[in-house]
């Protein structure tokens, strides 16, 4: 596992600025320790520098990965996240958007959020800025980025989209084979 380069530390840290803001401090100085990004085959890789001690004791040929997959560089050069990332983006996510029960089903087939499935959007979200979406019940469901501002969404048509699908946690069994 090797260190993300200067240019590629920088995509990485943009990409996930625009889904938690600020907070992508606390993502790496945790209380319970420190976090680091490391990258093996084009995946980028969350880990504990504790546990990165312990993996380097590991032959690499040996080692399928360490810690959680944050996502992969394409072969263009940007950085796409994975929804294994999800996890740890929902608890500092500044901009939410929560799916009525009905439409929950729908965006996890993959499918964008209409007005009509959506149920409460955070306020003074802009558009395309990237949301964690949420159910009714608070259980995160995948992430995407807003398609119409708050402002915009209270005046727009029911078949309108308000939420561009980007990852959602119906991918672990539709991709399960290319998410490692």
């Amino acid at each position: 596992m090797k260190r993300l380069t200067e240019e590629r530390t920088k995509l990485v840290l943009e990409k996930l600025t625009k889904y938690i803001g600020t907070n992508v401090k606390l993502l790496i100085d945790r209380p319970d320790g420190v976090y680091c990004f490391r990258e093996r085959k084009n995946r980028v890789y969350y880990v504990s520098e504790k546990i990165l001690n312990l993996a380097s004791m590991v032959n690499p040929d040996r080692l399928a990965s360490v810690g959680t997959c944050f996502g992969k560089f394409t072969k263009t050069g940007k950085f796409r996240l994975h929804i294994t990332a999800l996890h740890h983006l929902a608890p500092y996510a500044q901009h939410k958007i929560w799916v009525k029960p009905s439409a929950e089903q729908q965006f996890l087939y993959g499918h964008h959020v209409s007005k009509a499935g959506l149920s409460r959007i955070t306020e003074n979200t802009s558009q395309y800025q990237g949301v964690v979406v949420f159910s009714a019940r608070d259980i995160p469901l995948g992430f995407g980025v807003s398609a119409k501002s708050t402002a915009d969404c209270k005046y727009a048509d029911p078949m309108t989209t308000v939420c561009f699908h980007q990852a959602d946690i119906g991918e672990y069994i539709r991709s399960e084979d290319s998410l490692i």
